[in-house]
């Protein structure tokens, strides 16, 4: 049972070949107090027959404009007004995400206490850590800092008044919507607070190098369409980001290699920098995660750069040529869904 009443927080749950992932997902989410609105991605796998099944309202999202996880977000609380206009509250959810049973009352109760929060959002766990380093990464990532926060990620509670007063999320985007959102919403007044809760358990379901390198990538493209929307914005998006991204794998190397020859070789000492910002990340990471961990972290952080280096080329070189970006999706589809009894 929940302590709100009917129809004051809704649920939008986005998705493409979730598989039983997404089976998964509405039975966390379904029950007699909310609408629960699912809206597909073009799944071939049955999923927006199995949503339907399970009582939740489906969207199929026109298969002309091209699939984002903003425009489907955008779908699905547009839905959510339509059908219930006493929701003031919208929980979003990927649907390779399972939620707390205790995270929508406790999230709405914070939202209901503190008027200027227009975004809250809590502890999301990856379910299988252990499954692969790239798993476990996913899990670091998500393990960010209690209180006030810049951004949230694809799993949120908002407040839909706020939602309509910046019109919600950029369809375009194919990454990093919700930052760019939660920029928005924060210039607009509002807060964005991370609290000490669990909220949902994600299923990265990311085995290999390939797959991680492809979601670093994604990140970079997000850095570059960020950085570029708000380029005359003093607390715009990954400034800062690009211009690390820009140093580590673009600058650093061309000059060593460049300067080589007119420095007998001196030059390629500037490689040693790499060694030593994995130090500077690896102890930094200590209070956080156990040493393993940091230097884990810190391998990657570094490996990082040159992939999202490429995400902020793939981004710009679209840009110059007027080309819309594509996704870029790193998650095999899951095995095809079977029908809820």
């Amino acid at each position: 049972m929940t302590g709100n009443p009917p129809g004051m927080v809704g649920v939008v749950v986005i998705g493409r070949n979730e598989g039983e992932r997404l089976v998964q997902c509405l039975k966390s989410v379904v029950d007699m107090h909310r609408v629960v609105v699912y809206v597909d991605s073009g799944s071939t796998d049955g999923s927006p027959a199995t949503a339907c099944s399970l009582g939740v309202i489906v969207v199929d999202l026109d298969l002309a404009i091209p699939f984002t996880a903003a425009r489907a977000r955008n779908a699905g609380w547009h839905k959510l007004e339509e059908l219930s206009p006493t929701t003031r509250f919208v929980q979003f959810v990927d649907g390779d995400c399972v939620v707390d049973g205790e995270w929508m009352d406790v999230a709405s109760q914070t939202m209901k206490q503190h008027h200027d929060v227009v975004v809250v959002c809590g502890r999301r766990r990856e379910r299988f850590p252990e499954a692969s380093v790239y798993n476990r990464l996913c899990d670091m990532e998500w393990d960010t800092p209690v209180g006030p926060a810049d951004t949230c990620g694809g799993d949120a509670l908002m407040r839909l008044s706020a939602l309509q007063a910046v019109s919600g999320f950029r369809d375009e985007m194919i990454a990093g919507e919700e930052p760019e959102l939660c920029l928005r919403l924060r210039n607009n007044g509002g807060v964005v607070l991370r609290i000490d809760h669990e909220m949902t358990r994600h299923d990265a379901a990311m085995t290999t190098f390939g797959q991680w390198w492809t979601r670093a990538i994604r990140a970079g493209h997000a850095y570059g369409e960020g950085a570029h929307l708000t380029i005359t914005d003093s607390a715009g998006l990954w400034h800062h980001e690009v211009v690390s991204t820009l140093l580590w794998a673009v600058a650093i190397p061309l000059i060593a290699i460049a300067s080589a020859r007119w420095t007998y070789g001196l030059s390629l000492l500037l490689f040693l920098a790499y060694p030593a910002l994995w130090l500077r990340i690896a102890l930094r990471s200590r209070h956080r995660w156990p040493g393993r961990d940091a230097r884990i972290y810190a391998t990657f952080c570094v490996i990082a750069k040159f992939a999202h280096a490429v995400g902020w080329w793939r981004f710009h070189r679209n840009r110059l040529f007027g080309r819309r970006s594509r996704l870029i999706e790193y998650k095999q589809s899951a095995p095809v869904v079977s029908q809820p009894s």
